[in-house]
């Protein structure tokens, strides 16, 4: 298989991109109440989405939009997910923390597990990139970004929203991305 880097260059077009992104009004994107109305929506849940349901700080909300919603995942979650798990190994509560995201893990069926191809990873790199040169990130930013951008690539490709509480991320992805979507609520 080969990838063509030019085809990819030409549809992002990095170079042309000079100026420093701005953060959109929270009016103007998607949110938990927009998704409310939907009576049962399908989508791709980010990595924070496991966290705060595992730690009881989901909002109500959120919850309940959950509770009747179609949901998928993508594997790039999964690895954030299992090396938070890897890297907290020592710490109290392990077994339980771990035990919980086996259950997790072990209930989300293959048909909704998405895995990013090698197009979505070289877009990807591509608007983290891009990202890193406008906004300036540190080394850790980019690492963030370039899984962020994974999965909110991933979800597009499978013509899903993501849902997330990471809205200012997810905002300057978009905007370089415009063909996904994305969900968000106040914590």
């Amino acid at each position: 298989m080969t990838s063509d880097l030019h085809a990819h260059l030409r549809r992002r077009k990095p170079e042309k991109r000079r100026a420093r992104l701005v953060r959109r009004p929270r009016e103007t994107l998607g949110s938990i109440a927009d998704l409310s109305r939907q009576p049962q929506p399908a989508l791709l849940l980010d990595t924070n989405i496991y966290i705060l349901n595992a730690s009881g700080r989901l909002p109500g909300t959120v919850a309940a939009c959950l509770d009747r919603s179609r949901l998928f995942h993508c594997s790039v979650c999964l690895s954030e997910i299992a090396a938070g798990i890897a890297n907290a190994a020592l710490t109290r509560g392990w077994s339980t923390i771990r035990d919980h995201y086996a259950t997790v893990f072990a209930s989300i069926p293959t048909s909704r597990l998405l895995v990013p191809d090698a197009a979505t990873w070289i877009d990807a790199g591509l608007v983290a990139g891009t990202l890193a040169r406008l906004q300036d990130f540190q080394r850790e930013q980019r690492k963030e970004c370039l899984n962020d951008a994974l999965i909110f690539l991933t979800a597009a490709r499978a013509g899903l929203p993501v849902l997330t509480a990471d809205r200012a991320d997810y905002d300057l992805i978009q905007q370089l991305a415009p063909e996904g979507r994305f969900f968000s609520f106040d914590l």
